[in-house]
């Protein structure tokens, strides 16, 4: 018998200044049976810094051809692509090919720096890539606040993002790899 994904319910009130967006959202998420707490978290946060009225959430890891999160216009184009993880440099490719923008979320304060050093080079020539580095110990603290049902305060301001509810606070500042500043 197969086991189906858990359902959570999340309920984001975000505050992003660097943006100038302000909104509430209500999401309902589906954890697949192999996806840990941190994955599902490190989700909802590539949501809060991206909002927007057509972000959605799509199959995700049951599905080798969408990503984690995308934004399509009117027409089905995607406009962004957001990916998750280390992936390889080919689906980064095929993501940049059938996306206006692609951003990827890294995590995994161990596996990063392998992964960097040999996709790195191969991953500069694409114009319309971003890769973000998340780190480990301010997303385990924000993994640790998963739940099924679940209603965060997310502020975004210069850079460092706080996740809080009325009993936690977490606050992370991803870093920016891919364009270099």
């Amino acid at each position: 018998m197969a086991l189906k994904a858990t359902i959570l319910k999340a309920t984001l009130n975000i505050a992003d200044m660097d943006r100038h967006y302000y909104a509430d959202h209500q999401l309902t998420i589906a954890q697949h049976p192999s996806e840990t707490d941190l994955r599902v978290m490190i989700r909802l946060l590539a949501f809060a810094l991206n909002a927007g009225d057509t972000l959605e959430f799509t199959k995700g890891l049951s599905t080798d051809d969408e990503p984690e999160l995308w934004q399509k216009d009117l027409t089905g184009e995607i406009e962004l692509w957001i990916e998750l993880g280390l992936p390889e440099e080919d689906r980064i490719r095929k993501a940049c090919n059938r996306a206006g923008k692609v951003i990827l979320y890294t995590y995994g304060d161990r596996a990063f720096p392998v992964w960097w050093d040999k996709h790195h080079g191969k991953l500069e020539r694409f114009d319309n890539l971003t890769i973000v580095h998340l780190p480990g110990d301010s997303t385990e603290a924000l993994a640790a606040l998963a739940d099924r049902s679940m209603s965060f305060q997310v502020t975004i301001q210069d850079g460092e993002v706080t996740f809080s509810n009325d009993n936690n606070l977490v606050s992370i500042t991803p870093e920016q790899r891919l364009p270099q500043n």
